[in-house]
């Protein structure tokens, strides 16, 4: 049998992987499956990040989804984009992806298949046993699991040869639920990308076209909570917590769409009024420049009233050295240190929430040159992509040495 490798190096201090002497086989090709790639949540950005990964090692790398912005990407990173109706959650589309996946797997010589969603995954998972082919997972939230028939559509995400899990709250949650052996889960927490999220790197041009663009003047400590509109978002505690505070010099911004939610975005806006934060708290939609918002912030909050299964604003706040406050629970708990890059509070608890902002807002220079510090050490030691990537090829390489052995 060829032998198919994915090997591992290190080379300054960095994880990396690189082709394995031809004499000793191939490098491996991996199809990850997706929905679409229309837009840019831990699902979608995982994937161009892990399929980039696979061509930095001299591996091949397919992804399999509908299409959207986010093929640019791919084509960028030279991997193959096959554009599939994977999106669709029809049973009689998902059962005709079946075929139209394993004539693929049969025809690209694909050695892993790697489904990141629940309707993929299915089409993938029989598209995999009937070609003898590797399967892996990534459980990347805790779904919506009441009742039997949905938590057997989410079943399928614990079948995976290996399965992993993004953080180790979402561990704990498929093996409490779905009763998936310890011996199958592996926790790779996402990465964020250092060379994007550096201070060194965001231009003071930058941070001023934006300041610009929110009608920042300068001087006023900025709070800055990012995150689409939505409820579970926790945007409504936050404006009431702000109200608590009792303070007029501090500009305090929501930094996300509402993606058709006109109706809570309405409820935001009339909830600033009724406070009389018109001049303190202001909704900025969507940005496409998030490391230079992070820049202008002097915190940043996660108000989540439902857990984060990881919680990419923590982290990215964080390697930019920006001290948060965070719900206590869900990938927050994992992700931050109490007491030296953040704050935890307890969800939904607005009077403690409005108190750790307080507390954040009153550091002294000394103190925020400490949690600036400890943020960027946090992340560069347990989050950056690098790691990400270098950890989800292990485990590549951990099923196509159990498949070839057996």
């Amino acid at each position: 049998m060829t032998k198919t490798n994915l090997i591992k190096d290190k080379k300054e201090n960095n994880t990396i992987f690189k082709e394995n002497d031809i004499s000793e086989g191939r490098m491996a090709t991996v199809l990850q499956v997706l929905p679409n790639l229309g837009s840019d949540g831990g699902v979608e950005r995982g994937a161009v990040e892990i399929a980039q990964a696979v061509v930095e090692t001299g591996g091949r790398a397919l992804v399999a989804a509908a299409t959207g912005p986010k093929v640019h990407e791919l084509n960028r990173a030279k991997a193959e984009h096959i554009d599939l109706p994977l999106h669709s959650k029809n049973p009689a589309v998902i059962y005709k992806n079946i075929a139209r996946l394993a004539e693929l797997i049969k025809r690209e010589k694909v050695d892993i298949v790697h489904a990141r969603s629940r309707a993929p995954a299915w089409s993938a998972y029989f598209a995999a046993k009937r070609t003898n082919c590797a399967f892996v997972t990534t459980f990347h939230g805790t779904y919506s699991y009441t009742g039997l028939l949905k938590r057997k559509y989410n079943s399928v995400m614990t079948l995976g040869d290996k399965v992993i899990a993004i953080s180790n709250f979402i561990a704990t949650h498929i093996r409490q639920n779905y009763g998936i052996p310890n011996e199958k889960v592996r926790i790779i927490h996402r990465g964020v990308d250092l060379k994007k999220f550096d201070p060194s790197v965001v231009s003071a041009e930058r941070i001023i076209n934006l300041a610009k663009d929110w009608r920042l003047t300068g001087g006023n400590p900025v709070v800055m909570l990012p995150g689409r509109l939505t409820r579970w978002k926790g945007q409504v505690n936050f404006i009431k917590a702000i109200a608590m505070l009792n303070r007029t010099d501090v500009r305090c911004l929501l930094v996300g769409g509402s993606q058709g939610r006109k109706d809570y975005r309405k409820e935001l806006e009339n909830l600033i009024l009724k406070n009389s934060l018109e001049e303190v708290v202001r909704i900025v939609d969507h940005c496409n420049d998030m490391p230079a918002a992070y820049m202008l912030a002097d915190l940043v909050v996660s108000a989540s009233i439902e857990p984060e299964a990881f919680g990419r604003v923590i982290v990215e706040a964080q390697a930019l050295g920006r001290p948060v406050v965070a719900s206590d629970h869900g990938g927050a708990c994992e992700t931050m240190i109490e007491g030296k890059t953040g704050w935890l509070v307890k969800p939904g608890d607005i009077l403690a929430l409005s108190r750790a902002i307080d507390s954040a807002l009153s550091l002294n220079e000394n103190a925020r040159t400490e949690f600036f510090k400890n943020g960027i050490n946090n992340v560069k030691a347990h989050f950056s992509k690098d790691t990400m990537c270098a950890n989800t090829l292990a485990v590549y390489n951990e099923v196509l040495g159990a498949k070839e052995s057996t």
